[in-house]
């Protein structure tokens, strides 16, 4: 009897070990949680290990220097460009695990653009997803924070919204895509507003003045101190030619896009910039006037008299600028030039700048860097112009030369001097 319950016992018992046994291993064979279920007669695949981001690119420092870094253990050589003053071709050091780094600066407080040369090849920086297009150009970016950089930084502000608007024109026959910047409450209100119509430079496109230009950021910034009014900013396309900007693969087809068409009676304006065509220098201030004006007084809430429109541009945009206001007297309240003036003043333009001048601008605002070589000298000769006619005008003069980090100052300097 003894024996019989000794032999159950351990039965029961080898019964438990063996059921506790084949759980572990059912367990163990479980696909985790992520990982795929091994297939009959497979072994089981190891968990992939994690992957290295990388080194930390750029990393700003407290005293405004900037470190930089690329893994590229295989390069032979590996230089730094800026666009600060200094920052073309800066060498890089590589350490024992393949990181190429240098420091830079203190840089001023500016929105900064850079690439990397591997091996003599222009490389955006992998591991700092923010980056600028400038045409066909890109380049990564980087704030540095500070005073002079204020404006340009988001903030717990209100903000407006920038909007892609596609509008037909019969001027250069084709629908074209413009931004268009409406202030914070927009949307839910009824109120009119004054407008700024602001034109980019040779190269640019609807896209600049905001990726490059900071304009939404400068304008929330402005609006929320209450330092300039709360306005629309209109970024058209000044390429004639285009329909829309490059980076989008938007562009009609070569075929499709035909010549410009010629303009009647092209009015009297600075040359164009190097490598600008005449025609589109004369045709886009014809449907900037004709087209673009009338489409934003029919589908937004703006305020349609003179006194609540203005008119600004960079370089190319600049001669836009005087093309456009010398052709329309009476259209613009207030006018900018950045970066732009004129080659000669003569008895024809004079005349022009004078009927300008009796149609009552406001504001005639130009402003040009020191070491501004492609515009500075033409600057001086609109000023003179301006002085000539009594002009009301105010002119800023930074260092720097032909630059985004002059354009972003005088925009930040023309937009609370409008509509006053």
């Amino acid at each position: 009897m003894k024996l019989a319950r000794t032999v159950v016992l351990i039965a029961v018992i080898c019964a438990f070990v063996a059921g506790a046994t084949g759980s572990s291993a059912e367990k163990a064979q479980a696909p985790q949680p992520g990982q795929a279920p091994a297939r009959p007669g497979q072994p089981e695949r190891p968990a992939a290990p994690r992957r290295d981001p990388g080194p930390v690119s750029p990393e700003i420092l407290a005293d405004g220097r900037v470190t930089m870094r690329l893994l590229a253990p295989d390069a032979l050589a590996v230089k730094l460009d800026g666009d600060w003053e200094g920052g073309a071709e800066v060498p890089m050091v590589k350490d024992e695990k393949g990181v190429w780094s240098v420091t830079v600066g203190p840089l001023a407080p500016e929105l900064w653009g850079y690439t990397f040369s591997v091996d003599g090849v222009r490389t955006l920086d992998p591991r700092n997803a923010d980056s600028k297009r400038d045409g066909a150009r890109l380049d990564s970016i980087l704030l540095v924070p500070g005073p002079a950089s204020d404006l340009y930084a988001m903030k717990d502000v209100p903000h407006g919204r920038v909007s892609q608007v596609w509008y037909p024109s019969p001027t250069l026959k084709m629908a074209r895509r413009m931004y268009v910047y409406t202030p914070p409450g927009y949307e839910t209100g009824r109120r009119k507003y004054p407008v700024l119509y602001l034109l980019h430079g040779a190269g640019g496109d609807e896209d600049a003045w905001t990726t490059l230009g900071r304009t939404n950021m400068i304008l929330d910034n402005l609006i929320a101190q209450g330092r300039a009014k709360p306005m629309i900013v209109v970024m058209p396309n000044g390429n004639a030619g285009q329909n829309v900007g490059r980076g989008t693969a938007y562009q009609r087809p070569a075929a499709a896009a035909g010549p410009v068409p010629a303009p009647a009676a092209a009015p009297a304006a600075p040359a164009p910039p190097a490598g600008a065509a005449p025609a589109f220098q004369s045709a886009f201030p014809q449907s900037l006037v004709k087209d673009i004006v009338p489409y934003m007084e029919k589908n937004f809430r703006v305020r349609k008299d003179k006194d609540n429109r203005a008119l600004a541009g960079l370089s190319m945009g600049g001669g836009h600028t005087v093309a456009a206001t010398n052709a329309n007297p009476g259209t613009f309240g207030y006018i900018g030039v950045f970066s732009a003036g004129l080659r000669t003043a003569d008895e024809t333009l004079l005349k022009r700048f004078a009927a300008l001048k009796k149609s009552g601008v406001r504001l005639y605002y130009v402003g040009c860097g020191v070491r501004d070589q492609l515009a500075y000298t033409g600057t001086q000769t609109l000023i003179d112009v301006l002085k000539t006619n009594g002009f009301a005008y105010q002119y800023k003069e930074t260092p720097g030369g032909h630059t985004w980090a002059n354009w972003r100052i005088y925009l930040s300097d023309l937009a609370p001097r409008l509509f006053r």
